[in-house]
C-alpha cells in the first residue's frame, strides 16, 4: 500500500518512513507542509496519509487543514493524524466526513510500534482509530444537554465508541454482556436522536458529526 508521509520533523519523518516501509507500505512521499501534504495527496492517491498538525509555516494547525483539504479532493482518502497536540476545531470537522479512514494519534502516547502498525492498517481499512485524550478533549468541548442526559455507563460506552472499539471490544472491556451493550447503544442513539447503525466506525463519525452541530 502507498503512503504519504507530512511531518516537518526531518528526524521524526525519518524515523517514521523507515517505520511504514518495514510494515510493508510504499513511501511515495514524505513532505514538509501543508501545501506539499495536498499535493502528493492529488498525485500519488495513497492508501495512508500520516500528517502532523502543526507545520510551516506559522506551526499552528496547517498540516490537520491540509489534510482536511486532501480528502475533500480525494473522497474517502485515509488519514492518520499524529501529533503532540489536540486541535479540537478541526479534529471534529475531519472527524465528521463520514467516508471512514480516520485516526488520531498523540505522538507521547504511542507506546508500541505494534499497536501503531495496527492503528495504520485500520485507518487504511477503512477504520477508525481515536487517541482516549483526543476522544475526552472532544467530547468535553462539545458537551451539550442530550450528551448531559446520558447515565455514567451510557457515557463510558460512548467514549469506548469514539475510539472505534465494537460491540465486542466494549463487552471485553467492560466485563459486560453483548446484550447490555446493545441495549447502552440503543439508548444513546435515542437520546441524542441518532439512528442506529451497524459499523462501529459510522457510530463513532455520527456521534461526533452530532457534536459537533451543537457547537
Amino acid at each position: 500500500m502507498r503512503a504519504v508521509i507530512a511531518e516537518d520533523n526531518v528526524l521524526l519523518s525519518e524515523g517514521l518512513e523507515l517505520l511504514l516501509r518495514r510494515a510493508g507500505f510504499e513511501v511515495v512521499a514524505n513532505v514538509g507542509d501543508g501545501t506539499e501534504l495536498v499535493e502528493a495527496v492529488v498525485e500519488h492517491r495513497p492508501e495512508i496519509t500520516v500528517a502532523d498538525v502543526r507545520m510551516p509555516p506559522t506551526f499552528r494547525d496547517e498540516g490537520i487543514r491540509a489534510a482536511i483539504e486532501a480528502r475533500r479532493l480525494v473522497p474517502g482518502l485515509p488519514v492518520l493524524v499524529l501529533s503532540q497536540y489536540v486541535e479540537t476545531t478541526y479534529a471534529s470537522e475531519l472527524l465528521a466526513d463520514a467516508s471512514g479512514g480516520i485516526g488520531y494519534l498523540l505522538k507521547d502516547r504511542v507506546g508500541h510500534v505494534a499497536e501503531f502498525t495496527d492503528a495504520l492498517e485500520r485507518v487504511a481499512a477503512g477504520g477508525t482509530v481515536m487517541d482516549p485524550e483526543v476522544v475526552s478533549q472532544l467530547l468535553t468541548r462539545r458537551t451539550r444537554d442530550p450528551v448531559e442526559s446520558l447515565t455514567p455507563r451510557e457515557r463510558e460506552v460512548l467514549g469506548l465508541m469514539a475510539q472505534g472499539l465494537d460491540n465486542q471490544g466494549i463487552c471485553d472491556r467492560l466485563v459486560i454482556s453483548t446484550s447490555s451493550v446493545q441495549k447502552h447503544i440503543g439508548s444513546i442513539f435515542t437520546k441524542l436522536d441518532l439512528p442506529a447503525v451497524d459499523s462501529g466506525n459510522r457510530r463513532v463519525l455520527a456521534v461526533l458529526a452530532y457534536l459537533d452541530s451543537t457547537r
